[in-house]
C-alpha cells in the first residue's frame, strides 16, 4: 500500500519560506516522477511541481523562480522549498506520484498571510 507522508506547512508572513517535505512508501520510489500538488479552499487540485526519477522538473507558471522540488531517493523523500510567499499560495500541499496519481496522503496546511 502506498503512503504519502507530508509534513512542514505552517502559517508564514508574506515573503517568508517554507521547505514541505514528503516520505513515502510501499512502493520503488526511485523509479516513479513526484509532484507536489495544491489544493485552496473552493478551487480544484492542481499540479505545482514534478520532479521526474532523473531529476528534471517543471512548475506551475505562478510558483517559478520562487519553489524548487527535488528528491532524496535514498531516504524516499520529495521536498518543496517555497521562497517569497504569497497570499495565494495558501492552501493545502499534497504530495503524490506523477502525472498518475495514487490514493492522496493528509496533505500539509501552508497559510500565508500578515
Amino acid at each position: 500500500q502506498v503512503q504519502f507522508v507530508e509534513s512542514g506547512g505552517g502559517l508564514v508572513q508574506p515573503g517568508g519560506s517554507l521547505r514541505l517535505s514528503c516520505t513515502v512508501s510501499g512502493m520503488m520510489f526511485r523509479i516513479y516522477a513526484m509532484g507536489w500538488y495544491r489544493q485552496a479552499p473552493g478551487k480544484q487540485r492542481e499540479l505545482v511541481a514534478g520532479i521526474t526519477s532523473s531529476g528534471s522538473t517543471n512548475y506551475l507558471d505562478s510558483v517559478k523562480g520562487r519553489f524548487t522540488i527535488s528528491r532524496d531517493n535514498a531516504k524516499t523523500t520529495v521536498y518543496l522549498q517555497m521562497n517569497s510567499l504569497k497570499p495565494g499560495d495558501t492552501a493545502v500541499y499534497y504530495c503524490n506520484r506523477y502525472p498518475d496519481v495514487s490514493s492522496w496522503g493528509q496533505g500539509t496546511q501552508v497559510t500565508v498571510s500578515s
